[in-house]
This record gives C-alpha cells, structure tokens and sequence, in this order.
C-alpha cells in the first residue's frame, strides 16, 4: 500500500505538467512563464533525480525523470523565446 500511494502521487504530481508543456508547444506563448522559477524548479528535479539513484528509490527516479523532461520543454522554449527578444 505504501508503494501505491508513493507511485499514484509520484504519477499525479508528475503528470500535472503536461498541460502546460502541451500548450507552451503549441503556441509558443512563455510570457506568463517565469524563466528563474523554471531554472530553479528543473535544477531542483534533477537533484530529486540524483538523490534517487543515489538512495536506489524508483518511486523518486521514475517520477523526476518524467517531470525533468516534460518540465525541460517549457524551459527550452522559455529560454529559446527570451533570447530571440
């Protein structure tokens, strides 16, 4: 039961970023995207990512793994729209 809730919660809290990895694609719009949050929010998840393989959890690999790409996308595309500027 306990894997359960970490892997349902690992899966819910992972998969909120689609939404807006789907929409910062598809319209390229980042204006309302905070280019230092996502910086921190993405540095912040590979370290999760790191401390999992570091303490061998798949629950806290698979999770940050997941959300470090989708939350990547926005990223590039924040980083690729302030540069353009």
């Amino acid at each position: 039961m306990i894997d359960f809730i970490g892997y349902l919660s690992a899966f819910l809290t992972s998969v909120s970023f689609l939404p807006q990895a789907i929409k910062t694609i598809k319209t390229k719009n980042t204006e309302g995207i905070s280019l230092l949050m996502y910086l921190l929010f993405v540095t912040g998840v590979v370290g999760w990512t790191i401390y999992g393989f570091l303490i061998k959890n798949n629950v806290i690999i698979i999770a940050n793994i997941f959300t470090t790409i989708v939350a990547s996308m926005v990223l590039l595309v924040k980083i690729y729209n302030t540069f353009k500027k």
